[in-house]
């Protein structure tokens, strides 16, 4: 009689395991399996979007068309834009911020992309990746034409009211260059202008594509024939680290419109249509 009480205790637990088991591992066989992350790419097809950031009133590259229905932000940069959403096959969805704050709204996933006239500094590469160069520019000194004998070299500018778009490489170039400068930092360019055009700053660093919308609407306008030492600057489009594929992608449209001519094409287009804008 004990030997069968055993027997039938040693059963019972036996096949409680093997129950227990066999429930495991019907858990571990529905359990889902964890699908790779989407790339940037990837989710912009997905939506059937793709936003780019980026700053108006820095024609020719962006500026908003006062002359449109709606008013939409154009230039160089969103004729880009377009090219590489039409390449994808999505919509183009334009969001207009200041420039200080584009870079921080990639890792934000606030934007897919930025494109605004961005120079790809190495401090910049350690938060975002960058495009190849789709423009080169140098940086000049727009001044009051009143002004251009006495502030013809860097040196006379030393002690001045200099003033740049705030957060850009002109800015950091007129405080790297021009030796004991007031920097009037400001958001947005025409701004600069209105300084300058007041008499309440001396010249103002921007780049070249730029600065020539301004002299040609402007006959009291000029540039110095003052020259930075570091006064190349190259453009570029940012978007988040580790999108190879969509950075591939983009690299091809920069290269297709490089080779037909585009971006000679709308640096015309568009300044013409940013002097037009100002009359």
């Amino acid at each position: 009689m004990k030997k069968n009480l055993v027997g039938m205790a040693v059963f019972a637990v036996s096949l409680g395991c093997l129950l227990s088991l066999a429930s495991c591992t019907k858990k571990e066989a529905s359990a889902p399996v964890a699908s790779e992350p989407k790339t940037l790419l990837e989710s912009i097809k997905e939506k059937g979007e793709m936003v780019v950031g980026t700053a108006s009133g820095y024609p020719p590259y962006e500026f908003v068309d006062i002359k449109a229905a709606g008013q939409p932000v154009i230039g160089i940069d969103m004729a880009l834009a377009k090219a590489i959403a039409d390449k994808i096959g999505v919509k183009l969805t334009i969001s207009d911020m200041t420039f200080g704050a584009l870079l921080s709204s990639i890792p934000a996933n606030k934007i897919d992309v930025a494109i605004a006239g961005i120079a790809p500094t190495e401090e910049r590469k350690k938060t975002v990746d960058f495009t190849d160069h789709y423009i080169d520019a140098e940086q000049r000194i727009l001044i009051r034409k009143t002004d251009a004998e006495k502030l013809s070299k860097l040196s006379d500018f030393y002690g001045r009211k200099i003033g740049a778009q705030k957060s850009t490489t002109q800015e950091a170039l007129a405080k790297a260059e021009i030796k004991d400068a007031e920097i009037v930092a400001l958001d947005k360019v025409p701004e600069c202008i209105l300084e300058l055009l007041s008499g309440k700053i001396d010249g103002i660093v921007v780049e070249s594509v730029v600065a020539q919308q301004y002299v040609l609407s402007n006959p009291t306008l000029t540039f110095s024939t003052a020259e930075f030492e570091n006064r190349y600057k190259a453009t570029a489009c940012a978007l988040a680290k580790g999108n190879e594929d969509f950075l591939k992608l983009m690299n091809d449209v920069i290269a297709e419109k490089k080779a037909d001519g585009s971006f000679a094409k709308w640096i015309q287009e568009y300044s013409q249509k940013a002097v037009d804008n100002a009359k």
